[in-house]
Protein backbone atom coordinates (compact mmCIF):
# COMPACT_ATOMS: atom_id res chain seq x y z
CA UNK A 1 0.00 0.00 0.00
CA UNK A 2 1.38 3.94 -0.73
CA UNK A 3 1.28 6.12 1.90
CA UNK A 4 -1.32 8.86 1.45
CA UNK A 5 -0.67 12.56 1.67
CA UNK A 6 -2.96 14.59 1.77
CA UNK A 7 -2.10 18.37 -0.25
CA UNK A 8 -3.56 20.65 2.03
CA UNK A 9 -3.03 22.67 5.44
CA UNK A 10 -6.99 22.54 6.02
CA UNK A 11 -7.01 21.86 9.45
CA UNK A 12 -10.98 20.84 8.04
CA UNK A 13 -9.86 18.62 5.27
CA UNK A 14 -7.34 16.98 8.01
CA UNK A 15 -10.42 16.14 10.60
CA UNK A 16 -12.65 14.41 7.94
CA UNK A 17 -9.51 11.93 6.48
CA UNK A 18 -8.76 11.12 9.79
CA UNK A 19 -12.39 9.63 10.24
CA UNK A 20 -11.52 6.75 7.36
CA UNK A 21 -8.86 5.52 10.00
CA UNK A 22 -5.96 5.66 7.57
CA UNK A 23 -2.70 6.61 8.24
CA UNK A 24 -1.60 9.71 6.05
CA UNK A 25 0.57 13.21 6.30
CA UNK A 26 -0.31 16.35 5.22
CA UNK A 27 1.81 19.11 3.25
CA UNK A 28 0.57 22.31 1.63
CA UNK A 29 0.44 22.50 -1.78
CA UNK A 30 1.89 26.03 -3.12
CA UNK A 31 -0.31 26.90 -5.80
CA UNK A 32 -1.90 29.76 -7.33
CA UNK A 33 -5.69 29.94 -7.23
CA UNK A 34 -6.73 32.51 -9.12
CA UNK A 35 -9.39 31.67 -11.65
CA UNK A 36 -8.38 31.82 -15.12
CA UNK A 37 -11.10 34.57 -17.36
CA UNK A 38 -14.17 32.62 -18.08
CA UNK A 39 -13.24 29.61 -16.16
CA UNK A 40 -16.47 28.27 -14.18
CA UNK A 41 -16.44 27.43 -10.30
CA UNK A 42 -16.31 23.60 -11.45
CA UNK A 43 -13.11 23.89 -13.96
CA UNK A 44 -12.08 26.13 -10.98
CA UNK A 45 -11.98 23.80 -8.33
CA UNK A 46 -11.08 20.71 -10.52
CA UNK A 47 -8.18 22.51 -11.56
CA UNK A 48 -6.90 23.61 -8.30
CA UNK A 49 -7.23 20.14 -6.83
CA UNK A 50 -5.35 18.71 -9.48
CA UNK A 51 -2.60 21.47 -9.52
CA UNK A 52 -2.57 20.62 -5.58
CA UNK A 53 -1.78 17.13 -5.62
CA UNK A 54 0.60 17.32 -8.47
CA UNK A 55 2.52 20.29 -6.44
CA UNK A 56 3.60 17.50 -4.09
CA UNK A 57 5.26 15.02 -6.63
CA UNK A 58 8.68 16.22 -6.26
CA UNK A 59 8.65 15.62 -2.40
CA UNK A 60 6.45 12.58 -2.56
CA UNK A 61 7.20 10.39 -5.40
CA UNK A 62 5.57 6.99 -4.15
CA UNK A 63 2.45 8.42 -2.20
CA UNK A 64 -1.38 8.43 -3.16
CA UNK A 65 -1.79 12.32 -3.45
CA UNK A 66 -5.19 13.80 -2.49
CA UNK A 67 -5.66 17.41 -3.70
CA UNK A 68 -9.18 19.39 -3.16
CA UNK A 69 -10.52 22.71 -3.81
CA UNK A 70 -14.01 23.98 -2.90
CA UNK A 71 -15.69 27.31 -4.61
CA UNK A 72 -19.05 28.86 -3.34
CA UNK A 73 -20.43 31.01 -6.42
CA UNK A 74 -22.69 33.82 -4.78
CA UNK A 75 -23.52 36.49 -7.67
CA UNK A 76 -21.89 34.54 -9.82
CA UNK A 77 -18.73 35.58 -7.81
CA UNK A 78 -16.35 32.89 -5.68
CA UNK A 79 -16.55 33.52 -1.82
CA UNK A 80 -13.85 32.97 -0.19
CA UNK A 81 -13.21 32.98 3.46
CA UNK A 82 -14.67 35.89 5.50
CA UNK A 83 -11.51 36.74 7.65
CA UNK A 84 -13.92 39.73 9.79
CA UNK A 85 -16.93 39.29 11.10
CA UNK A 86 -18.11 42.49 9.59
CA UNK A 87 -17.52 40.41 6.10
CA UNK A 88 -18.89 37.22 8.23
CA UNK A 89 -22.19 39.18 8.00
CA UNK A 90 -22.01 40.83 4.76
CA UNK A 91 -21.49 36.96 3.43
CA UNK A 92 -24.63 35.69 5.41
CA UNK A 93 -26.77 38.29 5.13
CA UNK A 94 -26.36 37.55 0.58
CA UNK A 95 -26.99 34.23 1.39
CA UNK A 96 -30.21 34.58 3.78
CA UNK A 97 -33.60 32.43 2.06
CA UNK A 98 -31.08 31.57 -1.05
CA UNK A 99 -30.18 28.51 -2.66
CA UNK A 100 -26.36 28.00 -3.14
CA UNK A 101 -24.34 25.40 -4.57
CA UNK A 102 -20.89 24.80 -3.39
CA UNK A 103 -18.22 22.94 -6.20
CA UNK A 104 -15.92 20.80 -4.16
CA UNK A 105 -13.09 18.55 -6.48
CA UNK A 106 -11.09 16.07 -5.69
CA UNK A 107 -8.13 14.40 -7.27
CA UNK A 108 -6.18 11.59 -5.91
CA UNK A 109 -3.14 10.67 -8.05
CA UNK A 110 -0.53 7.75 -7.51
CA UNK A 111 2.59 9.48 -7.64
CA UNK A 112 4.29 6.38 -8.62
CA UNK A 113 2.08 5.48 -11.73
CA UNK A 114 1.38 9.14 -12.20
CA UNK A 115 -2.67 8.02 -13.03
CA UNK A 116 -5.01 10.02 -11.01
CA UNK A 117 -8.97 9.92 -10.64
CA UNK A 118 -10.21 13.51 -10.29
CA UNK A 119 -14.37 13.97 -9.50
CA UNK A 120 -16.14 17.24 -8.83
CA UNK A 121 -18.99 17.10 -6.00
CA UNK A 122 -21.61 19.69 -5.92
CA UNK A 123 -23.93 20.42 -3.05
CA UNK A 124 -26.40 22.48 -2.52
CA UNK A 125 -27.43 24.82 0.63
CA UNK A 126 -30.62 26.40 0.94
CA UNK A 127 -30.68 28.65 3.32
CA UNK A 128 -33.30 29.66 5.64
CA UNK A 129 -34.45 33.56 6.00
CA UNK A 130 -31.70 35.14 8.42
CA UNK A 131 -32.43 38.51 10.05
CA UNK A 132 -29.70 40.28 11.21
CA UNK A 133 -29.90 39.09 14.87
CA UNK A 134 -29.98 35.64 14.42
CA UNK A 135 -26.91 36.26 11.80
CA UNK A 136 -25.31 38.29 14.66
CA UNK A 137 -25.93 35.27 17.23
CA UNK A 138 -24.64 32.65 14.95
CA UNK A 139 -21.49 34.46 14.09
CA UNK A 140 -20.81 35.50 17.66
CA UNK A 141 -20.97 31.94 18.98
CA UNK A 142 -19.34 29.86 16.83
CA UNK A 143 -16.89 32.81 14.13
CA UNK A 144 -16.84 30.86 11.16
CA UNK A 145 -14.19 33.28 9.70
CA UNK A 146 -11.98 30.88 8.24
CA UNK A 147 -14.87 29.17 6.59
CA UNK A 148 -16.15 30.18 2.82
CA UNK A 149 -20.03 30.81 3.10
CA UNK A 150 -19.08 31.96 6.87
CA UNK A 151 -20.78 28.77 8.40
CA UNK A 152 -19.50 25.99 9.66
CA UNK A 153 -21.82 22.59 8.72
CA UNK A 154 -20.42 20.13 11.44
CA UNK A 155 -21.58 23.20 13.42
CA UNK A 156 -23.88 25.24 14.70
CA UNK A 157 -24.05 26.47 10.93
CA UNK A 158 -26.36 23.26 10.20
CA UNK A 159 -28.95 25.57 12.03
CA UNK A 160 -28.64 28.27 9.08
CA UNK A 161 -30.33 25.68 6.62
CA UNK A 162 -33.52 24.84 5.43
CA UNK A 163 -32.72 21.69 3.60
CA UNK A 164 -29.01 20.35 1.99
CA UNK A 165 -29.24 18.86 -1.35
CA UNK A 166 -26.59 16.53 -2.94
CA UNK A 167 -24.72 13.13 -2.40
CA UNK A 168 -22.04 13.41 0.32
CA UNK A 169 -22.73 15.89 3.09
CA UNK A 170 -18.62 15.92 3.91
CA UNK A 171 -18.21 17.74 0.37
CA UNK A 172 -19.97 20.93 2.19
CA UNK A 173 -16.81 20.65 4.59
CA UNK A 174 -14.20 20.53 2.38
CA UNK A 175 -13.31 16.70 1.18
CA UNK A 176 -16.09 14.44 -0.61
CA UNK A 177 -15.61 11.06 1.56
CA UNK A 178 -17.59 8.86 0.22
CA UNK A 179 -16.23 9.65 -3.48
CA UNK A 180 -12.52 9.54 -1.69
CA UNK A 181 -13.92 5.89 -0.83
CA UNK A 182 -14.11 4.83 -4.24
CA UNK A 183 -11.06 6.28 -5.54
CA UNK A 184 -8.85 4.51 -2.65
CA UNK A 185 -10.67 1.09 -3.25
CA UNK A 186 -9.65 1.93 -7.00
CA UNK A 187 -6.21 2.10 -5.58
CA UNK A 188 -6.32 -1.32 -3.75
CA UNK A 189 -7.02 0.25 -0.31
CA UNK A 190 -8.62 -2.45 2.34
CA UNK A 191 -10.93 0.31 4.04
CA UNK A 192 -12.54 -0.74 7.19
Amino acid sequence: MLPIVLASSSPYRRALLERLGLPFTWAAPEVDETAQPGESAAALTLRLAQAKALALVERYPQHLIIGSDQVLLLNGVAVSKPGTHEAAREQLSACSGRTLTFHTSLCLLNSLSGESQSVVEPFEVVFRTLNAERIERYLRTEQPYDCAGSFKMEGLGITLFHALRGDDPNSLIGLPLIRLCDMLIKEGIDLP
